[in-house]
């Protein structure tokens, strides 16, 4: 489950300049797989509407570097709105005004929508909420792993950020090839890095 900031980075990170592969254990129980990739942008199709130019995301990338709430921050204010809630999916987006947040959370059998203000941590803008059956079944099919996985995306996050010594703006779920993975774009330096991370469990279901 992704949305299309999170492709749009995808999109940018393949354009960078760093390639490194590491097996790295930090909370996961077993060796989770992280990958920090660059490989050419070739390699991955994009959609016209969800690529952004090199404009855009240096505009994008500075106003992310002067939020005072980080991502993990937002996650958990998101997480707080609603008892029992999880994070799915959550993006910076710096083009609105203030630049905010996105979170899908997802509680029991709905998914709530919120934008979480980078600058103090408020809502705006209120909340929406859907139920999962509104969904595709691949996202539903997911999220019903996300449910059961002992290792949650703030987990994902907290290994990405440790990994490349910078700060995650986006993270959510992805299935490439079969596998479900936590996909996480960390700014480190003035380079955009991708870790995908396979949750222990997940190949199983």
């Amino acid at each position: 489950m992704t949305t299309g900031r999170l492709h749009a980075l995808r999109h940018w990170v393949f354009g960078t300049r760093l390639l490194a592969t590491a097996l790295i254990a930090l909370p996961f129980a077993t060796p989770a797989h992280a990958i920090t990739s660059s490989t050419a942008a070739a390699l991955t199709p994009q959609d016209n509407d969800t690529a952004l130019d090199a404009h855009t995301v240096r505009r994008e990338l500075d106003s992310f570097q002067a939020a005072q709430i980080s991502l993990r921050k937002a996650m958990a204010i998101a997480e707080a709105l609603h008892s029992g809630s999880i994070t799915a999916d959550i993006s910076f987006d710096g083009a609105s005004e203030p630049a905010v947040y996105r979170v899908k959370t997802m509680q029991q059998d709905r998914i709530w929508r919120h934008a979480i203000d980078a600058a103090t941590g408020e809502v705006v803008g209120g909340e929406a909420a859907a139920p999962l059956k509104s969904l595709g079944t691949e996202d539903r099919d997911n999220l019903a792993v996300l449910r059961a996985l002992r290792h949650r995306l703030a987990d994902a996050v907290r290994v990405a950020e440790r990994t490349t010594s910078g700060k995650a703006i986006s993270g959510g779920l992805m299935r490439e090839r079969g596998k479900l993975n936590f996909v996480i774009v960390v700014l480190a330096g003035s380079d955009l890095k991708e870790v995908i991370l396979e949750p222990p469990g997940a190949r199983r279901r």
